[in-house]
Formats: C-alpha cells, structure tokens, sequence
C-alpha cells in the first residue's frame, strides 16, 4: 500500500544509518522540530537556548507586490489607472519586500545534547558573523536526506492529491512530523497549536493535513 507519509519507527530508521554527527543532527532538526529546510539551514548557534530547552526559527518570506511609479502605490495586475494618484500604469513597478516571521519552539532532551556534542566538536561552520549550525547548501541537504533514505530502504512518499510518488525530502519530513502529532492530538488545540508551531498563516494549510492522518 502506497505511503502517504513517513512514520516514527522510519524517520528512526533514517536518523540511525546517518555516517556523521553533522547529518544525523540535520535529520533529527527537520523530523523533529518540523520547520522548513531553509530554516534549519538558517540556524545559527546563538539562536540555541540551552537553559531554557528552546531554539529561535526565523522564517524570512520573500512577496513581491505590484506599485505605481509615480507614487508608490499598491497595484493589481489588473490596473490600468493607479487608484490614489490617477497615472495611467504602462509599467507597474515590481517591489520585493521581506516579511520576518520569529517563533520559539521547544527541544527534547535529545536534541540538546547532539547539539552540544555538535558544537563542542566544531561543528557550526563560520560565515563572515555567523556561525551556521551547518553551513550547507539547500541543495546538499535534499541529496543528504534522499541517500540516507535510500540507505535505510524507506519508500517513496505519495501524493494524496495527485497521485504522484516522491523521494524522501526535508518537506517530506516536515510533512511526516505534522502528521504524527495530528495522529497523537488532533483535537481543535492539538491543530491550533501545530499550525502555531509550523509556522502557518492560515489554518487552512494546517487543515490538509488531517486528511493524510486519516482525522
């Protein structure tokens, strides 16, 4: 039968055939935290609190809005005329802005320690005035966690919507942490307090997955 996500004895089958602290670490961070690969790629030292068992996410979301270039403002694709200034738009002006969204999310036990062994070793890998966690491309971490699932014989993932089959990724593991604590609490506070966790705007997104949790 066709694997709509990955369960708890695989991500530990994963974790286990990791060759390197490093790799192991990033597996466990992405199964066990449940945030985006960019955002376990982003960690850096100081956003670990060991005190008080908990680490800093930033995600940074990058939208780019449509504005006029007489006066700057908020256009729809759609426009021919700016509604505040009355310029005819020939040329909407693209504007990239940067939307920072911070959440605090709490570490178990023994993702402590495999961090203070990690950097205790000199793991984190220094860049201009950061120190990375782990200072590896995106790219590099896709292909680490394909090869170890390879390694641990895991299958494919299915898409529940499209049908279409996938190899074990760094969402797939986000995916696969969403859906066990669905399967553990999936009450109203359980869904809340995940798309809190996840880093969700809207609870729709958080909502898709009860359906692959069978809620």
């Amino acid at each position: 039968m066709p694997k709509a996500y990955l369960n708890t004895q695989e991500i530990r089958r994963l974790e286990g055939v990791a060759t390197n602290l490093r790799d192991r670490l990033l597996v466990r961070v992405l199964s066990h935290l449940g945030c985006r690969v960019s955002e376990a790629l982003a960690l850096e030292v100081k956003d670990i609190d060991f005190s008080r068992r908990s680490v800093t996410i930033e995600h940074l979301k990058t939208r780019t809005k449509l504005a006029c270039p007489k006066c700057g403002a908020k256009l729809g694709k759609s426009h021919s005329y700016c509604p505040k200034c009355g310029e005819r738009v020939q040329e909407a002006v693209a504007k990239a802005q940067e939307h920072r969204r911070v959440r605090t999310l709490p570490l178990d036990a023994e993702t402590l320690d495999i961090l203070k062994d990690y950097i205790r070793r000199g793991g984190p890998i220094r860049k201009g005035d950061r120190d990375l966690i782990f200072g590896i491309s995106r790219h590099r971490a896709w292909q680490i966690v394909k090869e170890y699932a390879e390694r641990a014989d895991l299958p494919k993932i299915v898409n529940t919507e499209t049908g279409r089959f996938h190899n074990v990724s760094p969402h797939r593991l986000r995916d696969a942490f969403a859906v066990n604590a669905l399967t553990t609490d999936g009450s109203a506070e359980g869904q809340i307090f995940l798309q809190q966790h996840l880093g969700h705007q809207s609870f729709n997104t958080t909502a898709r997955y009860r359906k692959v949790a069978g809620r």
